[in-house]
């Protein structure tokens, strides 16, 4: 059976929901709700977090989400009076179980084929123990610089997330 993805536009708040529409015309939702910001833009945060050995937390998504089964930073929508902090707090608990405390926001990004906008952020885990939510997340990955610029299944726009965590960084180190 194909598969397909697609939106169903603006609906009811600025919201919009994502829908899977199989072969035979039937609707299926997917458990998403994107708030519009006033902007008219989708706005999300990525999360950056890195072991003590120099491996970054990645997730493989789950197939029931926008992006399904690519590899990414974990990290998602900014709710209506949200703050980026907060966004990356609750997404990185709601996605893989951690808590985090956000240091620097490291990286900015407007896409120009769709309405969104990310932000990037470099955290320290607060916890040791990952646990990916299945309905979200399909795997716990924790990749090296080079792995993540090598994986097939990566999003776009993550190895230019990669650099500007690496140079922060560095420029921490300095």
């Amino acid at each position: 059976m194909a598969i397909q993805i697609g939106k169903i536009g603006d609906w009811h708040q600025g919201h919009q929901q994502k829908f899977l529409l199989a072969e035979f015309g039937r609707l299926q939702l997917v458990n998403q709700q994107r708030t519009i910001q006033a902007d008219g833009h989708l706005h999300g945060v990525i999360v950056g977090c890195q072991r003590e050995d120099g491996h970054w937390l990645l997730i493989r998504r789950s197939a029931t989400v926008a992006a399904p089964l690519k590899v990414c930073f974990p990290g998602g929508g900014i709710e209506k009076e949200e703050s980026q902090s907060e966004t990356a707090k609750r997404e990185m608990k709601e996605e893989v179980g951690v808590d985090v405390l956000p240091r620097t926001q490291v990286w900015h990004f407007v896409s120009r084929e769709r309405s969104l906008t990310l932000w990037g952020w470099h955290a320290e885990l607060l916890s040791t123990e990952v646990r990916a939510n299945l309905e979200e997340v399909d795997e716990i990955l924790w990749l090296t610089e080079s792995q993540i610029r090598a994986h097939p299944d990566i999003m776009p726009h993550t190895e230019a997330f990669l650099d500007s965590l690496l140079e922060n960084l560095e420029g921490c180190r300095d």
